[in-house]
């Protein structure tokens, strides 16, 4: 797209900002900024300075019969609220007369909104009171600003555009779009998600891109014509150059760019409104401030001696009791990595459970290889700092371990923290990298490639079964106790990685995806964060979307929604969450499957692990159940704020089968054909079977929801009953069939198994034979659901990528 963007006269506003000791742009500048970025042309005005008499002709230059005046302050952002937005006359002696009014009654105003909202007062204004606010309110205004007046085309609902700029710490520069005016925040609260306000990553987008996810808005609708009563008044393409412009400008003024002179916090322009085909913008604010250094790369490679180590180190193992570090060394041994392989350091013994011990790392100069390929620190904190300086002072390991806590999860620690953050930074810097450090404050990894397990839980409190098969998968989680509560609770998740990250002291998880990303040995990545280093959540989104091009299928669970739930994660792993909403966007538009519950994380993993090679083409839902109350159920289940499923449409031919098997049964009678499809309780497993193979094989379902009805007396769904007739081993059992119907069939199957422990052993044999089962239908529908939209999700992006 050809849009010239004046980067350096911009750039010369900023410094001309700067130099004044400012970090803001006056709104009058933000407009001078709009007419340099390609944009429409702003509305023109005329700054009234505080104590200047501008003459009539200044305040007759701009056109029309009316004007606007603004009041200027750096600390006044909704100015409407304290009467600093007024329309009057275009006629000098009322022009002066309500720009005298403003300066007396806006800091009035303002200093009275203070005391009643405290909490949001200014930095400035903090702890001011009675005159003394007032007075420092009205020392701050710089003038008024007189705004040319400019009638828009409609004053109905909806026809007000925001779009804005913000850097975030974690993603880099957002830009975002949608109903604006002066109850943006309501509508954001109020409207189903993404239908108010929609963001996304400057740096993984552009005009049309950006567009394409702005058109889900109701501003959209509103703004094209496409409501009831309503006529479009700004063209397609105003907005994608609108985008486009901001867009452009969010990238190179971006803490991302290593180029970049400054980097604006926020440039916002609320609203935007239109007047005879143009976009006018009516009010704008910019923010902005210098770079920060950015961190050296990390040798994200060394990443595969973590994970497939031909050797490891331990230090903190005891002799004479079960420590940390000796259960670690028993699990480890128990995973079947080789003691001849492993070394302890440890100056009170010679050998422990067979694993000879060395002093110290010095001695490791003696040996054969003279360099780990893993060092798991499993010692207090206060001994990290000097055992950093040793590894990275004789580069003893490529990868190490930090199993400690007390390295930035509490205030105190935050010291130690930051001292060992810069000493191995500096590592990074020089030419072979450095090691890098996996945690701190992190439960290990459990490495099924790579023959080990670091988890420091004993066997008899994690009973795991060693040596058996694995899926192609990952679960990478920043807390160690999701992991083993998820893994022991749903213990058919069977990743052939189990990361740990703790604290993000040096790995991150965005390294951990790029690691992944072009891995031939896993096909699913599954990752449970609380927060983002700086910029790696711009990183981590980057990485997805590799992975998602390379046909990877990536599942994402983010703590920290609410301020309590950021909190909470702040405090205990040292995160630094960030904003939900924008962490969502990002992540789900570069491809990810975005889970909303704990549960619904853990099932999603499991459909992938045995989904990721079924064929989706749709999202059209067959659902099948011999219990009424759960066909009604997965009918109301199929829509929320987070996908949207059809029921299919069956053939004709799909109708005809199913009556001649309902026929067939004698339940021709009972029996409705629908979808989602009741066929009675009397039905047993032959007419479940027969039903469910008919549907997956009609071109028009993508997808079957089937439950086993286990309590009804037709339904062999026991294991060794009283009664054979009850058996779930039968040769024509549902277990059996349905096992048959998963292998055979290329359309995902889906089963509900909706019963007490009594049919535990129905569920397992389901779950080792890799066909994913539900104890409640509506659960089925909603991991089902967001599943399918994802695998549709990340095929829309391989294709737009391929037409490109």
């Amino acid at each position: 797209m050809n849009l010239p963007i004046d980067f350096s006269g911009i750039t010369q506003m900023l410094t001309a900002a700067h130099e004044d000791s400012r970090n803001f742009l006056y709104e009058f500048e933000v407009y001078t900024l709009l007419s340099r970025s390609g944009a429409e042309t702003p509305p023109l005005y005329n700054f009234i300075h505080r104590g200047s008499r501008p003459s009539d002709d200044a305040l007759n230059a701009l056109p029309g019969e009316k004007t606007v005046l603004k009041i200027v302050s750096p600390f006044i952002i909704h100015k409407t609220e304290v009467g600093g937005v007024r329309i009057v006359k275009k006629e000098p002696h009322r022009i002066i007369s309500a720009v005298r009014r403003m300066f007396y009654e806006v800091p009035e105003n303002y200093a009275t909104w203070i005391e009643r909202n405290p909490e949001s007062a200014p930095a400035p204004y903090k702890g001011l009171s009675g005159e003394s606010l007032i007075a420092a309110i009205s020392k701050d205004i710089q003038g008024i600003l007189q705004v040319q007046f400019m009638p828009p085309d409609s004053n109905a609902f909806g026809n007000e555009l925001i779009v804005g700029l913000r850097h975030t710490r974690e993603f880099g520069t957002i830009i975002s779009a949608g109903l604006g005016g002066t109850d943006t925040e309501l509508y954001a609260k109020r409207f189903r998600k993404g239908q108010a306000i929609v963001a996304a990553s400057c740096a993984m987008n552009d005009g049309h891109t950006f567009f394409k996810i702005f058109k889900q808005t109701i501003s959209y609708r509103k703004l094209t014509g496409l409501t009831r009563g309503q006529q479009r008044i700004v063209s397609d393409e105003q907005l994608i150059e609108c985008f486009e412009s901001f867009i452009r400008m969010g990238n190179h003024y971006s803490q991302a760019n290593p180029d970049a002179p400054f980097v604006i916090k926020e440039l916002e322009v609320n609203p935007f409104t239109f007047c005879d085909y143009l976009m006018v913008p009516l009010d704008g604010m910019c923010k902005f401030c210098k770079p920060k250094k950015i961190a050296a790369k990390r040798p994200v490679k060394k990443i595969d001696n973590l994970l497939h180590p031909k050797s490891i180190g331990i230090i903190g193992v005891s002799s004479t009791r079960k420590n940390f570090g000796r259960i670690i060394l028993d699990n480890i041994l128990a995973e079947g990595f080789s003691k001849e392989n492993t070394i302890i350091f440890s100056q009170s013994a010679n050998q422990v459970e067979g694993v000879r011990c060395l002093p110290n790392l010095e001695a490791l100069k003696q040996e054969k290889n003279k360099k780990l390929d893993l060092f798991i620190v499993a010692v207090g904190a206060a001994r990290v700092p000097e055992l950093v300086d040793d590894i990275i002072r004789l580069d003893a390991a490529e990868t190490v371990m930090l199993i400690p806590g007390g390295m930035g999860e509490t205030h105190d620690s935050k010291n130690r923290a930051r001292d060992i953050i810069a000493k191995i930074d500096q590592a990074h810097s020089t030419k072979e990298g450095g090691p890098v450090f996996l945690g701190a404050n992190c439960m290990g990894v459990i490495s099924k490639p790579g023959g080990y397990d670091t988890w420091f839980i004993p066997e008899q409190k994690l009973p795991k079964q060693r040596n058996c098969a694995f899926h192609r998968a990952a679960l990478i989680s920043q807390s160690g106790a999701f992991m083993l509560h998820r893994s022991h609770q749903y213990p058919h998740m069977s990743p052939a990685y189990m990361i740990s990250m703790g604290n993000q002291t040096d790995l991150t998880l965005g390294d951990m995806i790029q690691y992944f990303m072009t891995s031939k040995s896993v096909d699913v990545i599954a990752v449970y964060a609380e927060g983002f280093n700086d910029l790696d959540g711009l990183e981590f989104c980057k990485a997805v979307r590799h992975a998602v091009l390379a046909g990877k299928e990536l599942i994402f669970y983010k703590a920290g929604r609410t301020p309590e739930g950021k909190a909470a994660t702040s405090s205990h792993t040292a995160s630094l969450a960030g904003d939900y909403m924008v962490c969502e966007s990002c992540v789900r538009q570069a491809g990810a499957i975005v889970a909303r519950t704990f549960s619904e994380f853990q099932e999603l993993i499991v459909l992938a692990e045995t989904m990721s090679k079924k064929t989706i083409k749709g999202n059209r839902l067959a659902a099948v159940s011999g219990a009424g109350f759960e066909a009604v159920g997965m009918a109301d289940s199929i829509q929320s704020d987070d996908f949207h499923m059809e029921l299919a449409r069956f053939e004709e031919s799909t109708l005809e089968k199913v009556a001649d098997i309902l026929k067939h049964k004698k339940l021709d009678a009972f029996v409705t054909l629908s979808n989602p499809l009741d066929i009675n309780p009397a039905a047993d497993d032959d007419t479940h079977a027969q039903i469910t193979r008919i549907l997956a094989e009609d071109k028009g379902v993508d997808a079957v929801v089937v439950s086993l009805d286990p309590m009804s007396p037709a339904m062999k769904t026991l294991d060794s009953p009283s009664i054979p007739y009850f058996d779930m081993n039968h040769e024509n059992s549902i277990k059996n069939q349905i096992i048959d119907i998963t292998n055979t069939c290329d359309t995902p199957v889906v089963t509900v198994v909706d019963g007490g422990r009594l049919y535990d052993p129905l569920r397992e044999a389901l779950i080792k034979n890799n066909i994913p089962v539900f104890t409640v239908c509506d659960k089925a529908i909603a991991a089902l659901s967001l599943y399918v939209q994802g695998r549709l999700n990340a095929y829309a992006i391989r294709n737009s990528v391929g037409k490109q």
